[in-house]
């Protein structure tokens, strides 16, 4: 039951958001649902890629220390290109001879344990389909006395500080992904004082083994914070080397009374992957006074969609509160080419403040192409409006199979504004807005939430969300895959960070590790565990950049920030089933793509994944 001061709290939110965004005319648009959106048309675009521009992955083969500290636990990928009945060979490799492992093929899984191990070997694994066989991986060195009992891997970085955000791409073509990552940790929101310190942000590149590439520093037209710093890198032209897309800025820029950037050029880079040198640059959408006043202008994003189904198309994105823009462009060769541009005050009626902190590119219509989720809206691949749910911003928006009974897939919203029509948790389908549940009960300001299978008595995935103090609740809740109320405040597990760790298909969650003193470093040690049960691992160290399925089988990696040190954390708990690679999965790509801009997402797959 809510106290009459919450309740008064969080009416007063409300009223303040509703006159807020009332007086615009433009915003009267705030809570309205356009499934049957009304634009001037817009062509399809077909870019330059005559197929389906992928990701060419190797087996990601790992050699780990097993769980009683004797045993050499091995682990490799499944690929998409694999048939459906390959089985594959173990081999070990000592004094320039090769030993098989394995009697017949292993088929229900993609790891194996030696049990009697030498002190020094490599390994490898050859694929078996029928009598025929493949070719084989790349060979892992194996020494039981370096490896750590945590099973992780140690990048040093050439500066000393803490990486704040972090992108994987496979930047020589190696078949491995590789890190980039941005530098200092420390973050200025719009919202807040400016940094007037001097600070800027760094990008770096590092190889899988940890060679260092290059370095760019991003200068003073760049402030050192999440909203103006968006990255993302892939494979933007197809020559089988990932690229890295930036938001950079001119150095000639003006600042306010307050230290903020106000002014000055903006520009979307293309750095090569290999060396960071700049390939081309074009205009960032320019700041103007319909996005509101310097705090909302300072809203960019960026992110990569197949949007003609094949080509991997750079999105440039500003606004998040009032108006919404964002900018689709291919990378041809070394030359940025426009494909079209989008503004939400070009719509019938117009579209405002129903974006996100992040955004999600998948085909949520079935045409084989690329749309954009921004939040509580939808752009279809030629830039125009797909559709808008009206429930404005979402701090976290979830696409996946959710609940397994029901076709197709679906999306999880959960919306910061105060709403008493019950739609401040609620459930749409993605493919065009259509609402399929609501928590159905006044919210206040819902500031987190995420999906997860954790239960295995619920069918499909738990949906969860938290309302955090500025609307005046703390209330945590907690619904099954169809809407059903299944628990709420203790009940409800945290909404960050989770990982399939073990071998089951629930979903473990990473959580704060129990203190036995005043340990070195011990604010940025985590465990991994079920909810409410066993503890997986513990110290998990440093403080968490991403968790995705990089290599090794299908479980995911976690990998960590300590001063000085990447750590990639991998599972040397044996499989009790396979499937295909999750980062060959759009979707999950995608969310892992998107990983270092905007708000931190656990990526998910378009398929359902649970028990």
């Amino acid at each position: 039951m809510k106290t009459n001061r919450i309740t008064l709290l969080g009416l007063l939110v409300g009223l303040f958001a509703t006159s807020l965004y009332a007086q615009d005319p433009r915003e009267r648009n705030y809570y309205y649902e356009i499934l049957q959106p009304s634009h001037a048309a817009k062509p399809k675009i077909d870019g330059f890629a005559h197929d389906r521009i992928h990701e060419t992955l190797n087996r990601g083969l790992q050699a780990m220390k097993a769980e009683d500290g004797s045993s050499v636990y091995l682990s490799w990928r499944l690929l998409t290109s694999d048939d459906t009945t390959v089985g594959f060979h173990v081999y070990r490799r000592s004094n320039n001879r090769s030993k098989r492992l394995t009697s017949s093929p292993i088929r229900n899984t993609t790891d194996f344990m030696d049990t009697k191990p030498l002190a020094n070997a490599s390994y490898y694994v050859v694929p078996v389909t029928g009598r025929k066989q493949g070719n084989a991986s790349e060979m892992i060195e194996a020494n039981l006395e370096k490896m750590n009992t945590n099973n992780y891997r140690s990048i040093p970085l050439k500066e000393g500080s803490r990486v704040g955000k972090l992108a994987v791409a496979d930047l020589n073509g190696d078949g491995v992904y590789d890190y980039i990552v941005r530098t200092p940790s420390s973050n200025v929101d719009p919202g807040m004082p400016g940094n007037t310190t001097g600070l800027t942000y760094t990008i770096e590149a590092y190889l899988s083994d940890g060679t260092y590439l290059w370095s760019k520093d991003l200068g003073q037209g760049i402030e050192p914070g999440v909203w103006y710093s968006p990255f993302v890198c892939y494979d933007f032209n197809g020559d089988g080397k990932a690229e890295v897309a930036v938001k950079t800025a001119d150095e000639r820029i003006v600042r306010n009374a307050k230290g903020r950037v106000d002014s000055g050029a903006e520009y979307l880079s293309i750095l090569d992957g290999m060396t960071g040198k700049e390939l081309d640059r074009v205009a960032w959408p320019e700041r103007n006074d319909r996005y509101g006043d310097l705090n909302r202008q300072s809203r960019n994003q960026m992110g990569m969609a197949f949007l003609d189904g094949k080509t991997p198309y750079i999105l440039t994105a500003r606004g998040t509160y009032k108006l919404m823009t964002v900018e689709a462009w291919s990378l041809n060769g070394n030359k940025l080419e426009k494909a079209w541009s989008w503004d939400g005050d070009e719509e019938n009626p117009v579209v405002r403040s129903q974006g996100a902190h992040n955004m999600i590119c998948t085909d949520v219509d079935g045409d084989g192409r690329d749309e954009i989720v921004l939040g509580s809206c939808t752009l279809d691949d030629d830039g125009t409006l797909l559709w808008s749910v009206g429930l404005g911003h979402p701090d976290k928006i979830y696409i996946s199979d959710i609940d397994p009974n029901r076709p197709g897939m679906e999306m999880f919203l959960v919306l910061e504004p105060y709403h008493t029509n019950g739609r401040g948790v609620a459930m749409i389908d993605p493919k065009d807005g259509s609402p399929i549940w609501n928590i159905g009960h006044n919210t206040y300001h819902v500031g987190d939430g995420m999906i997860a299978d954790f239960d295995p008595e619920q069918a499909g995935l738990e949906c969860f969300a938290s309302e955090d103090r500025k609307g005046g609740s703390t209330d945590k809740y907690l619904l099954s895959a169809d809407g059903r109320k299944l628990g709420q405040n203790e009940d409800v597990p945290p909404c960050r960070n989770w990982v399939w760790w073990d071998a089951d298909l629930l979903r473990e969650y990473v959580g704060s590790a129990p203190r036995t003193g005043n340990e070195q470093g011990a604010r940025w040690q985590s465990m991994i565990g079920k909810w409410k049960g066993k503890t997986l691992l513990n110290p998990l160290e440093g403080s968490i950049l991403m968790i995705a399925d990089l290599t090794g089988d299908w479980r995911e990696e976690i990998i960590t920030s300590l001063p000085g040190e990447l750590r990639i954390y991998q599972t040397n708990l044996p499989a009790k089933d396979r499937r295909a690679c999750l980062m060959q999965d759009p979707l999950y790509r995608n969310y892992v793509a998107h990983r270092s801009m905007g708000y931190d997402q656990a990526p998910v797959p378009s398929f359902y994944l649970g028990e």
